[in-house]
């Protein structure tokens, strides 16, 4: 795909992702003294950039900020852009997490130039560090966590697990599940296959309540109930979880489930969840908690299940006749917002996101398409997950949507018209 290039910092790691050394990309000996010289007007150069839109650069952690600064400018002079666009418009993504090796002779990406310096207070900065600290903004311009938006609920849970499993990798920590609390006819459920088969149900088959619920500090949640309206805390309020306040006993490592890594700590006996949420509505700060926190409490839903649908086939109902069972489900009503569905997205104006425009095979209705392109104010802001059918992109609104529309912009005209003193 030359749209699209894969780099890493070293040969080993190029190879295992099928691509090559940011060195070589750029034309350079890794051991030389000498950089590539760039010109004005280099036909080589931009040929070599001319239909490359992303750039995907593996093992982060050895990437230095000079050579950073140095693909920059090289993207900027290929695609004639002006210095402050950064890599030239290009898409750059970052894979890896900064607790690895860093780069040799070169300062990592996360080097902090806030801090107090060693070196003595007056002397000017080498070209070398000014290219550091370019670098640098680079980073913390592009680095930016975008939701993706997808179809199906299953694939949103799917990517929403492996993002919080990453999140705990990065962050150095023991990832939390808490696990929801099923009764039925008001008894705790005893059978262990069929406590597993609800856990394992996706929330939209809940009532928007998860059976297994993923939480790392920091990550990014969204409410799926409305906890309370005049308080602003309402479905779809997004915020970000600092906390976890539980029963220590309640805490298993005992595997429910094969997504997680096996150190795991289940959570059985959750009390809240203490979430920063700057839209909220409440005006003070609540007693002994940081401003904007809030504790979001669990909830109860109730929710009907065949379990013919879930039970092995041993274990079914002999008889033909539907097992309907009306299970109680007390849990937070929280979801990770990493992933989130396109219906769900309705309504939100995001600041940056990644779509997918490979729609399911049964879907035919500009919806589909119009939701997730709209989300955000300008077209630099969203990403396209992967190569789409064009045709997507043709699909026409229904004839009674056009005629709505018709009707509404002749509305409009003769509303102008009739009261154009406030026009």
């Amino acid at each position: 795909m030359q749209m699209m290039r894969k780099l890493a910092p070293t040969e080993i790691a190029a190879a295992e992702i099928g691509g090559m050394t940011i060195h070589s990309f750029l034309g350079e000996q890794r051991n030389s003294g000498k950089p590539r010289t760039i010109k004005p007007g280099d036909l080589k150069l931009e040929k070599e950039w001319r239909l490359v839109e992303y750039l995907l650069i593996d093992e982060m952690s050895m990437v230095g900020l000079n050579l950073l600064a140095k693909l920059n400018r090289i993207i900027c002079s290929a695609k004639h852009a002006e210095p402050e666009v950064p890599f030239g418009g290009v898409n750059v993504i970052f894979f890896g997490d900064y607790l690895q090796y860093r780069p040799v002779y070169d300062a990592p990406l996360h080097t902090n130039f806030s801090l107090p310096s060693k070196k003595k207070s007056g002397k000017l900065p080498t070209e070398k560090e000014i290219q550091q600290r370019v670098a640098r903004s680079l980073i913390l311009q592009i680095n930016c966590v975008a939701p993706i938006l997808v179809f199906r609920n299953e694939v949103r849970t799917q990517l929403n697990n492996k993002a919080a499993i990453h999140k705990a990798v990065e962050m150095g920590q023991t990832l939390m599940v808490c696990v929801a609390q099923d009764t039925c006819k008001g008894k705790s459920i005893e059978d262990p296959t069929l406590i597993k088969k609800l856990l394992e149900l996706s929330d939209s088959k809940t009532e928007h309540l998860p059976g297994l619920l993923p939480l790392v500090p920091g990550m990014s949640v969204i409410l799926t109930q409305n906890v309370a309206i005049e308080l602003g805390l309402i479905n779809g309020m997004n915020g970000i979880f600092r906390q976890l306040v539980y029963e220590r006993d309640s805490v298993s490592t005992e595997v429910l489930s094969e997504t997680f890594p096996s150190n795991t700590q289940y959570i059985r006996k959750p009390s809240y969840a203490l979430v920063e949420i700057v839209k909220s509505k409440i005006e003070c700060n609540l007693e002994q908690l940081q401003t904007n926190l809030v504790p979001i409490p669990l909830m109860e839903q109730t929710f009907r299940i065949d379990i013919g649908d879930v039970l092995p086939k041993d274990k079914r109902p002999k008889s033909n006749r539907k097992a309907i069972l009306s299970i109680k489900r007390r849990a937070l009503p929280l979801v990770p917002a990493y992933c989130i569905t396109t219906h769900k997205s309705q309504g939100q104006t995001l600041n940056n996101v990644v779509i997918d425009l490979k729609l399911p095979n049964e879907n035919d209705d500009i919806t589909a398409i119009y939701v997730p392109l709209s989300r955000v104010k300008r077209l630099t802001d969203l990403v396209i997950l992967r190569y789409f059918d064009y045709k997507v992109l043709l699909i026409k609104p229904s004839k009674s949507q056009l005629a709505e529309i018709e009707r509404l912009d002749k509305l409009y005209s003769e509303t102008q018209k009739r009261f154009s003193e406030w026009f």
